[in-house]
């Protein structure tokens, strides 16, 4: 399985995803630069967090633009995997991967913290190594995460089972586990092929045992030896 860390100017999650892809999953990995265009090596796409062009007019806006999206795009419609971590799904939001949008969090504080997050899908690529309704603890940074879509886009990914996170410590958590007020507490969705996983916790800063929490290594290990069906 290799990997592909995409690194935007303002990129700051690149090395952490390449420690858990590389260092401790021992997968080849490869830094691919926003200025590249061929992408046809790799067999997971990751998109990491950070401030991608600085979050100049809104995040991931600037970022659709580079010329490493159409490889990306490319890639995602050939079925294999593309995950976007924060900034990264900002982006994936913005070129059309994944629907609706990242806004202000609720009291439009930025939000740096551990909290908990419940598995509510499976079945995908992402999540195959985790039950469903078992909950996590991950990591958040942020300070637009907070996910917005149209009723009719939310009626779709709640019945087509994109909703793949949730933030809170159930299948229906309370109102007060969610930290940015995302609609129906969505923390992360996938396209509906299931390729395609966008999310705002950072996985890869709980997958290491030397920071006291591996929550999130799951997402990675579970794609070693993935094949798609």
């Amino acid at each position: 399985m290799k990997f592909g860390v995409i690194v935007f100017p303002g990129s700051n999650c690149d090395r952490d995803v390449s420690w858990v892809t590389q260092g401790l999953l021992q997968q080849p990995t490869r830094m691919v630069w926003h200025q590249e265009t061929d992408v046809s090596d790799l067999d997971v796409v990751i998109i990491p967090g950070g401030f991608s062009y600085g979050d100049y007019l809104r995040c991931g806006a600037i970022a659709q633009f580079s010329p490493v999206m159409k490889g990306i795009l490319d890639h995602a419609n050939q079925g294999k995997l593309v995950i976007g971590i924060c900034n990264g799904f900002q982006i994936l939001t913005e070129v059309g991967l994944l629907p609706g949008a990242l806004m202000r969090n609720r009291d439009l504080h930025f939000i740096c913290d551990r909290v908990p997050t419940t598995i509510i899908n499976a079945n995908t690529p992402w999540t195959r190594a985790y039950t469903e309704a078992e909950v996590i603890t991950l990591p958040i940074a942020h300070g637009e995460g907070c996910y917005y879509a149209d009723p009719e886009i939310l009626a779709d990914l709640e019945a087509n089972h994109q909703v793949v996170l949730r933030y809170g410590s159930s299948v229906t958590p309370e109102a007060g586990e969610n930290p940015n007020g995302s609609l129906n507490n969505i923390a992360g969705i996938c396209n509906p092929q299931g390729n395609v996983f966008g999310l705002m916790p950072h996985p890869e800063r709980a997958s290491d045992a030397a920071l006291g929490l591996t929550d999130g290594l799951r997402v990675f290990k579970g794609l070693v030896g993935y094949q798609k069906k």
